[in-house]
């Protein structure tokens, strides 16, 4: 499919309309097969530019938002903290923007490739930073709580799981991540809540929140243009990561996010998702449909792993059929754990902890 490239027209009035269908599409499908290089912007609607930045992990991209407003810019997640971005931010600015001024910018949740460059971008270009009011403040919990070895409490939260020996010691140099992937804390922030509409471009936009991958996570769907901009919270080929961490040990994530999905289902089947990673999509149901089968796929698999006491360590094999570096063991716990405890607060798992602090799952 062809693509359209910034330099960006002159701003103007013009609309793009669209009509719904009724007709549901089979499978997922990828109207716009290339994506951006660095430093353009490709046109996916009327005023709405597709970005792609660099992430120096495993996951090595992220896609950000241009949404046209008035005579200036709205942009829709930040990138991580790099001196590479913050350059790619500035050229952007200088040539595909046409040097027109930001007037916010909207983050759908606290995760630094997408909250990492906030501070830097509401200072260089002046502009208002607009997010959920439990993600701002998860982030300020982050940076606060951003290293193992304050008094121990991550070590020992994986430790009770059954981590040990040398894969438990190679977590304590995960510390610090966080922090040095964001440029800082903004001093404030204006407050997006579900349901809420923003206007935008002459637009209407309304936030659907969603919960699990992070505690309030922000999309925008606009019906004029059957868009959805989904952040992380539904992806066209991965699944998000959906955890439980220390400082709330029985908190059943899984859970929150199964239920958020259905804010979704009613959307019309001719959406075209904006996603955080990979390409933008068409076939928002059946997505839908594929994360949730995901998930029960996991739950049996973890149902019959745990015939016999299992801890979160004893199952990451079954999960997880690949060596797990440091930083995806992490991960990896958290979600074994979320999905030890959806089981566990459903009934169909009881747990023991064992005279060492040791915590164990198993059926009833």
């Amino acid at each position: 499919m062809r693509r359209r490239i910034l330099p960006l027209p002159p701003m103007a009035d013009s609309r793009m309309h669209t009509t719904s269908s009724t007709t549901q599409p089979a499978a997922i499908a990828f109207p716009h097969e290339a994506w951006p290089g660095p430093g353009e912007a490709v046109a996916v609607a009327s005023g709405v530019y597709w970005l792609r930045m660099p992430l120096p992990f495993v996951l090595n991209h992220i896609n950000l938002w241009l949404l046209a407003d008035g005579d200036g810019w709205t942009i829709v997640d930040s990138g991580v903290d790099t001196a590479q971005i913050r350059d790619l931010w500035q050229q952007l600015h200088a040539a595909a923007m046409g040097g027109r001024p930001v007037r916010r910018l909207i983050v759908t949740h606290f995760h630094p490739d997408h909250f990492g460059l906030a501070a830097w971008l509401v200072e260089h270009f002046g502009c208002e930073l607009w997010m959920t009011a439990p993600e701002f403040h998860m982030a300020e919990h982050a940076i606060a709580d951003d290293s193992f070895d304050t008094d121990g409490s991550r070590l020992a939260f994986f430790r009770h799981h059954g981590l040990r020996g040398e894969r438990l010691k190679a977590l304590q140099s995960w510390g610090g991540t966080y922090r040095r992937a964001i440029s800082g804390l903004p001093v404030g922030f204006s407050p997006l809540q579900d349901g809420a509409v923003l206007a935008i471009g002459g637009r209407d936009w309304r936030v659907i929140t969603g919960q699990g991958h992070s505690p309030d996570h922000a999309t925008l769907h606009c019906p004029e243009l059957d868009l959805l901009i989904s952040g992380d919270h539904i992806l066209p080929a991965i699944t998000p990561h959906i955890g439980v961490w220390h400082f709330e040990p029985d908190a059943d994530p899984i859970r929150l996010y199964l239920a958020s999905l259905e804010r979704f289902a009613g959307l019309p089947a001719t959406t075209l998702v904006l996603p955080a990673h990979g390409l933008p999509f068409t076939g928002l149901q059946p997505r839908l449909e594929a994360l949730a089968r995901h998930h029960a796929e996991r739950f049996e698999l973890l149902l019959s792993s745990c015939a016999e006491p299992r801890t979160a360590a004893d199952v990451l094999a079954s999960m997880f059929r690949r060596r797990l570096n440091p930083h995806q063991l992490y991960f990896a716990m958290s979600e074994a754990i979320a999905h030890l405890n959806y089981l566990l607060c459903g009934g169909q798992l009881v747990r023991e902890r064992d005279q060492g602090g040791t915590l164990r799952f198993h059926r009833p």
